[in-house]
């Protein structure tokens, strides 16, 4: 009886749940998607091609440097501070930022600002939203 009322939490490992949670149930879901339409996908693979040889390169390869870059990162710098979330917040701040100016067609001071506001705020009320009312550690 005691065993069912203790609870106790590996915070090595505890960051980890809802990420491998969401990953498999994505992988279910691509899973049935592919199961169910695989015709069309067969089907579209000439026009993706098309897709591919036309895409903007520096601006795809850049997402995807910098993503890569940021969960890379973001236990490494977790772990200087353990259990604080503020791997998750230093390193989301800068990729905002980036993936934010990448993604400009534009540049002007005024859009710049904004969103160095918004890479700031952004991550700060998430990281804050996790930390107290839900009690969630963060990398």
């Amino acid at each position: 009886m005691n065993d069912l009322t203790k609870v106790s939490i590996d915070f090595e490992q505890s960051h980890l749940v809802f990420p491998r949670l969401i990953a498999v149930v994505l992988a279910i879901l691509l899973i049935a998607i592919i199961i169910r339409d695989h015709k069309r996908i067969l089907n579209a693979l000439p026009y993706w091609k098309g897709v591919f040889q036309n895409m903007d390169k520096m601006r795809f390869l850049g997402a995807l440097g910098v993503t890569l870059l940021y969960f890379s990162l973001m236990v490494p710098v977790g772990n200087i501070w353990p259990n604080t979330g503020s791997g998750f917040l230093i390193c989301s701040i800068p990729f905002v930022l980036i993936i934010g100016l990448l993604f400009m067609h534009e540049r002007p001071m005024r859009s710049v600002i904004s969103l160095s506001i918004v890479s700031v705020v952004g991550p700060v009320s998430v990281w804050w939203l996790f930390t107290y009312p839900f009690f969630l550690t963060l990398p």
